[in-house]
């Protein structure tokens, strides 16, 4: 299970996580995360209970549900990984239609979404970066290694992928960097030291403002924050302990008050630099940053 290939996805800002099953060829979804998500429920023994009552009486009802799960190791709070029930996608939907009211028909809606999305096959593309040999030619800390980073996440998806953009963009009233001056602008970012952690910081928050391409540029320059860490100082970010609110918080303070991002990150830091699972989930949370709630 250590080399499973773990995937979240994210219903009401709550986790749902599932695991690949190489020989049969799908996903199964962690029960006890559906359950706790449709109940809106924060507690995991009031969640893990709810389900325990479900089960007995969809048991008694000879529901075909109760033998449709599996189970699967997945890593809890703790640290240790402990079995639990799985669903696979049939599962699931059959599952959802035992709760009442709407919450349940729009989590069907959600989950049987097929995302054909731009931002879904990109981040495939970014799932297959971690097993491509390419990772390790990108530059790490300058712009052209950013630009390879965008340029693989999303060729063939945007025709300036990869490119510099050469149109002034704003976001949230916030005027990123102009661009008639990006080039010098660069080059400026490029030459910034990134031996200690509150430089590599300073860089990343620097090519932030300057937010060189037209879109994906969030995505990009996490993955290459994550570089510059992992070669200057044998660390990466945890993404999955850094919630979308405290960090698009951070990121709206950072021009003027960096500190508040340098906690957040210096918290999250990990020496587990080629975990797998820890990669995955880091796309899974840097792809959910940039969803519209």
């Amino acid at each position: 299970m250590n080399s499973a290939k773990i995937s979240i996805r994210f219903f009401d800002d709550r986790e749902v996580r599932a695991v690949w099953d190489e020989q049969n060829t799908k996903w199964w979804f962690s029960v006890l995360d559906i359950v706790a998500a449709l109940n809106n429920q924060d507690d995991y023994t009031k969640t893990r209970n709810y389900w325990k009552y479900l089960k007995a009486k969809l048991k008694k009802e000879n529901n075909e549900l109760v033998s449709a799960t599996t189970q699967l190791k997945l890593l809890a709070n703790d640290g240790k990984r402990y079995l639990t029930d799985m669903l696979d996608y049939n599962g699931i939907i059959a599952l959802g239609k035992k709760f009442p009211g709407k919450k349940a028909n729009r989590f069907i809606e959600w989950f049987t979404y097929s995302d054909e999305s731009i931002d879904g096959k990109s981040k495939i593309k970014a799932y297959a970066l971690f097993e491509s040999s390419f990772i390790n030619s990108i530059e790490v800390g300058t712009t052209k290694g950013l630009q390879q980073i965008h340029a693989y996440l999303f060729g063939g998806l945007y025709d300036f992928a990869g490119q510099i953009r050469q149109k002034n963009i704003s976001k949230g009233g916030f005027q990123f960097a102009v661009s008639h001056f990006l080039g010098d602008t660069l080059k400026q970012i490029e030459a910034l030291p990134e031996t200690t952690f509150d430089e590599i910081v300073n860089k990343y928050v620097e090519m932030n403002i300057a937010h060189p391409f037209m879109e994906g540029n969030g995505r990009s320059a996490r993955m290459w924050l994550d570089l510059m860490l992992k070669k200057r100082l044998k660390k990466s970010v945890d993404w999955s302990k850094i919630s979308k609110r405290d960090y698009m918080n951070a990121m709206m303070l950072s021009p003027t008050k960096g500190s508040v991002l340098k906690t957040l990150l210096e918290n999250a830091l990990t020496t587990k630099i080629n975990d797998r699972e820890m990669f995955m989930k880091g796309i899974d949370y840097s792809y959910y940053y940039e969803e519209n709630d």
